[in-house]
């Protein structure tokens, strides 16, 4: 349920916000929003408890199954920096896997950074944008959350999904993806409250993140100045 990672963003989103302010590309407004409250209502009902459980597992099982899914992103990413033009930041990101995967025993244990080998962070989605594809309307997910209609489908073709996650046995394939979700909402627990003090209302706050954020992502963390509106 990637509507955790909507909270993730209230994180960033002050320095993002520093590049200036573009009007939201949010033609579907009224529908989002539906998707949105649906997504909030099963995320409260569902993940929350269950997040809540996960984090009464000792510290050192949840770090382990946190680096366990990084080191499978780092997958993703390693291919993503290739297809941009970044091979130094690509060959970086498969000694991280290699090293983790070796040393750290399926990635339980992070030893790249240590290392010195810098954890990276892209997806298909940020690789269209790299390659000119403009991010179009911004789109809620139902059960997934916030996207636009250039990543939503870049989910689907992303190559780390299928390297990391696209098993023979389905049951373990959709076992892991849910393992996944819950480690990852566990983390965001203490954001929550950042959103609940910082926004009065919760979806455009959430919106106007994400796009930041998303286009931090992009330019690798230093996007250009964009002019504000007076």
């Amino acid at each position: 349920m990637r509507l955790l990672l909507a909270l993730a963003v209230v994180l960033v989103v002050s320095g993002c916000a520093t590049v200036g302010k573009t009007e939201p590309n949010d033609p579907w407004e009224g529908m989002n929003r539906s998707i949105y409250a649906f997504n909030d209502a099963a995320d409260k009902a569902v993940l929350q408890p269950v997040a809540r459980g996960y984090n009464h597992l000792p510290q050192f099982m949840r770090e382990g199954v946190g680096n366990f899914f990084a080191n499978l992103d780092d997958v993703a990413t390693a291919l993503n920096n290739y297809l941009q033009g970044k091979p130094g930041q690509g060959t970086s990101d498969v000694g991280r896997v290699v090293v983790n995967s070796v040393f750290g025993i399926f990635g339980l244990w992070d030893v790249a950074t240590p290392m010195g080998l810098e954890k990276h962070n892209e997806d298909f989605g940020q690789t269209l944008a790299v390659w000119g594809v403009n991010s179009g309307p911004y789109l809620v997910i139902p059960l997934l959350g916030p996207s636009t209609m250039r990543d939503a489908p870049a989910r689907l073709v992303d190559p780390g999904w299928y390297l990391g996650y696209k098993l023979d046995n389905a049951t373990i394939s959709w076992s892991l993806w849910a393992l996944n979700e819950v480690q990852i909402r566990a983390g965001l627990l203490k954001a929550e409250t950042v959103l609940e003090q910082a926004a009065l209302d919760r979806y455009s706050f959430i919106r106007d993140a994400w796009f930041s954020r998303r286009r931090s992502l992009v330019y690798d963390g230093s996007p250009p100045r964009v002019k504000e509106e007076e």
